[in-house]
């Protein structure tokens, strides 16, 4: 296999361009970010048109070599780096030899909550990456429609999420910087019932919901909020109804992404019966 030159210098100019991706504002500004591993290249590239350089090693590059033919094909600009050079735009402890620059995948919100949504996932003020990313990644295998994070939520590219989501935001459409109302509304607008996952004392319980009147197997819009208080009181006032996760043991609540999993996948069961 013929390789290109290394890059084996911090200060080239390609490495200095792609580690400005780790910071938000930069990839705002480029409409650009950084995908590390294989798992997560390997969805990128199977994503067409996702890639837009790739960064691998020596030795990942023989251990990979149809990342090599994949760019080939797409006529991608590839780079041969060392291992010290890559970990310039890794963020992992331990890098795993590859590092993609890809495009900004957001969609617009009235291309995923249409008629035919029938799950759509919403994260309001969910400011902690890995639970973001978690969420994506549960949503993408329950087979969601569209995630959408709220302008009040955490960037989607940071390398945290972007990890965290396990090459899933390359298989769902991702929607960010709206606002929560204007979720409700269109959702509402094109038929989804807007469910906040809440444990207030009006919540209908999750196992239970026929006996309060809910509908799980309705088109929906699931909310999810805070990692450390919850949905707010102005953010509960823009959904339909409450919904609890109950507590059969000791402990006294779920994660975020525990009760988000729970609550996502009763969705989509009932909407499969």
């Amino acid at each position: 296999m013929k390789l290109p030159d290394v890059i084996s210098s911090p200060q080239s100019k390609r490495i200095k361009n792609a580690a400005k991706l780790l910071k938000r504002r930069d990839r705002q500004l480029t409409g650009q970010f950084l995908v590390e591993g294989p798992q997560a290249v390997r969805e990128a590239l199977a994503s067409s048109g996702s890639v837009v350089e790739l960064f691998i090693t020596e030795e990942s590059a023989e251990v990979h070599p149809e990342f090599v033919s994949a760019v080939k094909d797409a006529r991608i600009q590839w780079n041969i780096v060392t291992a010290e050079v890559l970990t310039e735009l890794a963020t992992t402890v331990n890098s795993q030899g590859v590092v993609a620059v890809c495009k900004a995948l957001d969609v617009e919100l009235t291309s995923v909550i249409d008629k035919e949504a029938q799950l759509i996932v919403v994260l309001s003020q969910v400011r902690d990456p890995g639970n973001a990313g978690t969420i994506i990644r549960l949503a993408d295998a329950a087979g969601a429609d569209a995630v959408v994070l709220t302008s009040s939520s955490v960037d989607v590219y940071n390398d945290k999420t972007v990890r965290s989501t396990a090459g899933s935001l390359f298989h769902i459409p991702v929607v960010t910087g709206v606002g929560l109302a204007e979720v409700a509304e269109l959702a509402r607008a094109r038929g989804l019932q807007v469910l906040a996952a809440d444990a207030n004392d009006d919540a209908h319980d999750l196992h239970h919901p026929w006996d309060t009147g809910l509908d799980l197997s309705a088109r929906t819009a699931w909310v999810f909020g805070n990692e450390a208080w919850g949905m707010s009181a102005s953010d509960l006032s823009l959904c339909d109804s409450s919904v609890a996760v109950p507590i059969y043991g000791s402990a006294e609540s779920l994660n975020l992404g525990t009760a988000a999993g729970v609550c996502i996948y009763e969705s989509a069961r009932n909407q499969r019966m």
